[in-house]
């Protein structure tokens, strides 16, 4: 077996990576996870989680990060805060270049870089993120029963969520900058027969008020210019998810437009190379489904280890 610094080097600490490192560390691996801010993720910044089991009364997205973290250094998963400039992932042993000028070496590697939303990037929606505003329908759908809200967007993503927003809002408000949406024409169909949705066209957000929590929201009409206030306690903005791969060699790697694409063993098309979490190509993007991603890169890493010659 060649020389190397790691047997695993786990990049990126949310609910995929964290999960891969304890089943890493319970293996007894020589593990390292690499993490660049705060170990946690996106779901540092969820207000609530309602939808994670073992939680019935749901728990606060710091807090469940925070349990992910301890489990995972219960058994001495070694964590250090280091930014992973680059890679080169080809050949039996990888090569990670970090911002503090280290090079780590390792047999493989689990990318759990993770993704992030794309803010609209106006007045307001720093503020009442988690309080109001919101990247995912299916996440904090639940806390809108009986209200009227607002999605920002005119994509499949963003039109299959106002669908489904109507199962807990009394009304669904479509806002797209265009005159007509670019979702595929059966996920339209389905939204223009819904009596809960209304689409307000030729229109962009131009900023999220409100108290404590989101109250309302203003409006431009791209056309007239006229401006407008529309009274919602909620805004969803589906505007499309970004890779975290700037630090990502994709030309050794198959992609989609930065997404990793993996087997359903989660392993890439590059040898003793996992990815797990966000940053893979799928649909659905959800803790859970990162953290038992993670659990099976991380058992596909101690299958490669072992057939290592």
């Amino acid at each position: 077996m060649p020389e190397a610094d790691y047997q695993l080097i786990i990049v990126g600490g949310g609910p995929a990576g964290l999960t891969a490192g304890l089943y890493a560390a319970r293996a007894k691996l020589n593990v390292v996870l690499l993490e660049k801010g705060t170990t946690g993720g996106q779901v540092m910044s969820t207000d609530w989680v309602d939808n994670y089991p073992g939680f019935p009364e749901g728990i606060s997205g710091f807090e469940l990060a925070e349990k992910f973290a301890a489990q995972a250094r219960r058994f001495e998963l070694p964590i250090k805060l280091e930014e992973v400039q680059s890679m080169d992932l080809a050949g039996p042993v990888k090569k990670l270049f970090l911002a503090s000028g280290k090079t780590l070496t390792s047999l493989t590697v689990i990318l759990a870089t993770g993704a992030r939303p794309n803010p609209l990037g106006i007045p307001g929606e720093k503020e009442f993120t988690g309080k109001g505003v919101s990247y995912c329908a299916t996440c904090d759908g639940p806390f809108y029963r009986g209200l009227e809200i607002a999605v920002v967007g005119g994509g499949d993503t963003a039109v299959q969520e106002a669908v489904h927003l109507t199962k807990f809002a009394t009304k669904v408000y479509v806002i797209h900058r265009r005159d007509q949406l670019r979702a595929t024409k059966v996920i339209q169909e389905r939204a223009f027969a819904n009596d809960k949705i209304e689409f307000i066209w030729n229109t962009v957000v131009t900023e999220i008020f409100g108290g404590s929590d989101v109250e309302g929201i203003r409006l431009k009409n791209v056309k007239s210019e006229e401006e407008t206030i529309l009274a919602v306690k909620g805004c969803f903005v589906l505007i499309g998810i970004r890779p975290n791969m700037e630090m990502l060699p994709l030309n050794q790697l198959d992609n989609d437009d930065g997404f990793i694409k993996t087997d359903k063993e989660m392993q890439t098309s590059q040898p003793g190379v996992m990815a797990a979490g966000d940053i893979c190509s799928k649909e659905m993007r959800q803790i859970i489904n990162a953290a038992g991603e993670g659990a099976v890169a991380c058992i596909s890493v101690e299958r490669y280890l072992s057939n290592f010659k």
